[in-house]
């Protein structure tokens, strides 16, 4: 078989594919319904808790391990006043 041959099989077979994807086109698809194994809305309340767990996660080590203060004292309002004071200060 010459690379000639082969060729014109090849265009024939891609016009024959051109061609199926013509009739299939024309038959009316079947809508696939998705079902999510999550909803959306759970999915941005679980995002949502993530984000406050890793908020508190971050805060515990940061005062904790980092600033050598006691990890539960991020809990009490002195120290968040305390700290915004330290920021604000000019």
């Amino acid at each position: 078989m010459s690379v000639n041959s082969h060729n014109q099989e090849a265009a024939k077979t891609r016009e024959q594919v051109k061609k199926e994807r013509k009739v299939n086109e024309e038959k009316p698809r079947a809508r696939r319904i998705r079902i999510r194994l999550i909803p959306i809305w759970l999915r941005i309340i679980i995002v949502a808790a993530l984000i406050v767990i890793s908020a508190i996660a971050g805060a515990a080590v940061g005062y904790g391990v980092m600033g050598d203060g006691d990890a539960k004292d991020i809990f009490k309002k002195s120290t968040w006043t305390h700290i915004i004071d330290l920021v604000e200060k000019e």
